[in-house]
């Protein structure tokens, strides 16, 4: 009789909708920052980033800049290299 509460909690995890399934190179943007639809960004300049936008929403981070841990959804994250060129853009 150990199994009885077990029960539910499988006919619940059986009645759960299936993960959506992507293809590999699939640009849907699991999050809403907007870094799928930017990345043909990547190696430009930084200055061909918007300056507009609400606060907190773009942060860039160059080489040996210290980066808080705190995520958020919509904030996108630009890294740039030594010369300022955009190597990759994430959400966080």
């Amino acid at each position: 009789m150990r199994l009885l509460p077990i029960v539910p909690c499988l006919v619940l995890v059986a009645c759960a909708p299936p993960a959506p399934v992507r293809s590999p190179g699939s640009t849907i943007d699991p999050v809403p920052c907007g870094a799928a639809a930017m990345q043909d960004l990547i190696g430009q300049p930084a200055s061909v980033l918007p300056a507009s936008g609400p606060p907190g929403s773009l942060r860039l981070i160059r080489p040996g800049d210290a980066v808080t841990e705190d995520f958020s959804a919509t904030r996108l994250n630009v890294m740039l290299d030594a010369r300022d060129r955009i190597t990759a853009l994430t959400c966080g």
